[in-house]
Formats: C-alpha cells, sequence, structure tokens
C-alpha cells in the first residue's frame, strides 16, 4: 500500500490562518471528561431518581448503549473518519477531521475529540436514539453510549502517550501503532478489536 507522510515531532502543525478556528481544532486530553461527565451523571439522576427506573432496566439498556457504542466507534473509524473524497475541499475536509492525526499522530491536542467537533455529533445521536427509542429510554442508554465514548478518547489517548509493558494494554496499544505505522486500512478499533476480528479487519497473525 502507498506510505504517506508520518511526523515523529511531538509538536502541532497550524491548520488554520484563522485563530479561533485553530483554538477549535485543538484540546486537552482531559476536557471531554469535563464536558460529558456531568451529562452522563445528569442521565443517571434522571433515569434512576426522577422516574425511578428499576436498576435491572437501567442496567440492561446502560449496557446495550455501550455495545452499539463499540460498533459506532468501528464504523465512524472506518466508514467516515478514513473516508477520502477525490475532490480538493472534501480531502481538505478529511484531513482536519482526521488525516492531520495521521500525519501527526504524537500531537498530543489532537489526540482527543475536540467539543467543537464532539457536542454536535452527541446531539445528533442523542435526538436519534431519541426517536428510535421508546419514552424515557434514552436515558440509561445514551450514557452507557457516552461512557463508551469517554472510554474511547481516554485510551486513545493513553496508547500514543502510555507504555504498557504487558497484557491487554500492550496488545492493544501495537494494534492502534500497527493501524498508524503498517497499514491504515486495517485495525479501525481503537478501544475495541472485537469488530476488526468480525469484519476480517483485523492484522494478519505472523
Amino acid at each position: 500500500m502507498k506510505k504517506n507522510f508520518v511526523s515523529n515531532s511531538k509538536s502541532s502543525i497550524r491548520m488554520f490562518k484563522n485563530d479561533f478556528l485553530e483554538s477549535l481544532s485543538k484540546v486537552q486530553f482531559y476536557v471531554p471528561l469535563v464536558v460529558y461527565v456531568p451529562v452522563i451523571g445528569f442521565l443517571f439522576w434522571k433515569a434512576l431518581a426522577e422516574i425511578q427506573m428499576p436498576v435491572l432496566n437501567f442496567a440492561g439498556w446502560f449496557l446495550l448503549g455501550l455495545a452499539i457504542w463499540t460498533i459506532t466507534e468501528y464504523i465512524l473509524h472506518r466508514y467516515v473518519f478514513h473516508f477520502e473524497p477525490d475532490v480538493e475541499w472534501g480531502k481538505k475536509i478529511h484531513f482536519i477531521f482526521h488525516g492531520v492525526h495521521h500525519d501527526y499522530p504524537n500531537d498530543a491536542k489532537r489526540l482527543v475529540m475536540p467539543p467543537s467537533a464532539s457536542i454536535p455529533m452527541a446531539l445528533g445521536f442523542y435526538f436519534l436514539f431519541d426517536w428510535l427509542l421508546p419514552d424515557t429510554i434514552v436515558y440509561p442508554f445514551f450514557s452507557g453510549f457516552m461512557i463508551g465514548y469517554l472510554f474511547y478518547d481516554m485510551v486513545h489517548y493513553a496508547l500514543h502517550h502510555a507504555n504498557f509493558k504487558s497484557g491487554f494494554w500492550k496488545q492493544l496499544k501495537q494494534h492502534h501503532m500497527l493501524h498508524h505505522y503498517s497499514d491504515s486500512t486495517k485495525g479501525y478499533g481503537v478501544s475495541w478489536t472485537f469488530w476488526d476480528h468480525i469484519f476480517r479487519s483485523n492484522f494478519d497473525k505472523k
């Protein structure tokens, strides 16, 4: 496959001439926690305290939301983030959303999704699930979905900046580094590798 440019620098490349737009493209790794943990806490309160949903019902829908996140993560990464249009403006959009991360994988401020992108996406998913699901079920379901997203963001940051000595985390890091440095057409799972096995996009064992 074609080998693309990959920088080993930890510095951040400038993407926008406008300072405000440039600031929106960068974020510290902990910002998603600050933004979404209170939202998840509110959803817990709505389900368990306000409408007094039975705990087992809450747990079931919560786990389903978490499971749906795992396949959403895979689909977004494979078919949205890695979709490269032929037209120039499409190529620029692809670079802004994901291409920059592959060219500069050690840029610590572009490892988690900035709120400027994650908040509109989260709202879109919330209203979609609220429309699809029975009344009030969106509270436990979306809290599980969002915890899955936060896990993904934190794991992604750790895979690029933490040194794992053994076990599950070391294997997960190797999986993601192969995606970056060996073959970007495989290994789309970041926090979970399950769907790479199901859809045959895993790396061949040597």
